[in-house]
């Protein structure tokens, strides 16, 4: 098969990737986007009946390795009002759309959860504070700044060091940059002009997330709060349920809540939170099945991935219940010294309570390929054999 854009409204079944697997699906979902996500995604549609078709940028993507039904081609708008055709719905596995060819598509009339103003919460990181800020939602100060002159003005109220991000795009730490001094500020807009979103250097105590499910028909249903540690702007693990104080725990929960109503969210949503000396802090949003909540595959009665389905078609929510007293998940990253997990899958799941997540792609040291969860009777138990799992790419034994 050709990796030509194709129109689906002129294109017979042959000329798909991939057969239908139903002549009488329970519903067609059309989902932006074609890997992990997606391919997690398709898994779930497999249980519900649903035929779930994706946008693939070649033909070897997870998604489509999974057996979802691909059309090839870039993201235009072409190619998504194709995708949409026939479909209930039209949804993401990732942010990276111009915010202006999906409102066009809207006024089309294609159908979209999330819709083009919940996701710019998540494409435009100065939208988001913007608006956060005006609804009352706690943010780490932030100032906007094109100048070397707004850089001072802002060091003069909370000093150096300082982190400067831009708005749109940027993907595990990229596009964020921390300044230590004015110099480095000087040589970041020689390299980067156009406007920037400045913050403090916050003293983070934790890290944490809430991920809820919003219905096209309004229902909500929330997950627990689960503690995400980071390394160099990377989720390396993410525990369950999060060794936090209560009232936080709380504040978190309704803090969610409160905001995917008032930003019209629909499907799964991520809220990132710091803890600070301050108190909690709104990071960033995500408009889609998340990494933070990858742990609910076996570790929730129902997953993100079921959970976004069932929330963009208006169907009943599942049950977020844990399925066990405490959950870890490790993300399995390409190591340095080469080491294709996939050559080693046998040696990961030599405790039989490890599962085992590879997403079928290609080997690059850092890349993000994978992951394992582990459901133990506390947390402590379950970290470790997550981490014993992880030691067999470096040939250790945990």
């Amino acid at each position: 098969m050709s990796d030509q854009t194709l129109d689906l409204a002129a294109a017979d079944a042959a000329q798909w990737n991939g057969p239908r697997r139903s002549e009488h699906p329970t519903a067609v979902v059309a989902m932006a986007g074609a890997g992990q996500l997606a391919q997690m995604c398709q898994q779930a549609a497999v249980s519900l009946g649903v035929e779930l078709r994706v946008l693939a940028g070649k033909s070897i993507e997870p998604a489509v390795a999974a057996g979802a039904r691909a059309l090839i081609g870039d993201n235009s708008g072409r190619n998504l009002r194709a995708l949409a055709e026939g479909a209930a719905v039209l949804t993401f596995d990732h942010e990276g759309f111009d915010p202006e060819m999906l409102s066009q598509l809207k006024a089309e009339g294609v159908h979209m959860a999330p819709s083009p103003e919940a996701v710019l919460f998540a494409q435009d990181k100065l939208v988001a504070r913007q608006n956060l800020s005006r609804l009352g939602y706690p943010l780490p100060p932030f100032a906007v700044a094109e100048s070397i002159e707004e850089f001072d003005s802002f060091a003069d109220e909370h000093g150096w060091p300082m982190v400067a991000k831009t708005p749109r795009g940027g993907y595990d730490g990229g596009g964020v940059f921390v300044l230590d001094d004015r110099d480095a500020a000087v040589n970041l807009l020689a390299g980067n002009p156009g406007t920037l979103i400045l913050e403090p250097l916050l003293a983070i105590r934790r890290e944490f997330a809430v991920q809820a499910a919003r219905s096209v028909t309004g229902e909500i249903a929330l997950y627990p709060v689960v503690e995400t540690i980071q390394v160099d702007a990377i989720c390396h693990e993410i525990l369950v349920p999060a060794s936090l104080p209560e009232e936080v725990r709380f504040l978190a929960t309704e803090i969610t809540r409160r905001l995917v109503e008032e930003i019209g969210a629909t499907g799964m949503v991520a809220v990132e939170f710091f803890l600070t000396d301050d108190g909690v802090l709104i990071n960033e949003l995500a408009l889609r099945p998340h990494n933070s909540g990858h742990w609910t595959i076996e570790g929730s009665i129902t997953s993100q991935f079921e959970q976004h389905l069932r929330a963009v078609l208006g169907w009943p929510l599942g049950s977020t219940q844990i399925t066990a007293p405490a959950v870890a998940t490790a993300n399995i990253l390409g190591p340095d010294n080469g080491v294709d997990p996939s050559t080693r899958a046998a040696e990961m799941i030599a405790d039989p309570g490890v599962h085992l997540h590879l997403y079928g792609k290609e080997y690059r040291p850092g890349r993000k390929l994978g992951h394992v969860t582990v459901l133990a009777g506390e947390i402590g138990t379950a970290r470790e054999k997550t981490r014993r799992a992880l030691a067999t790419l470096e040939g250790g034994q945990g």
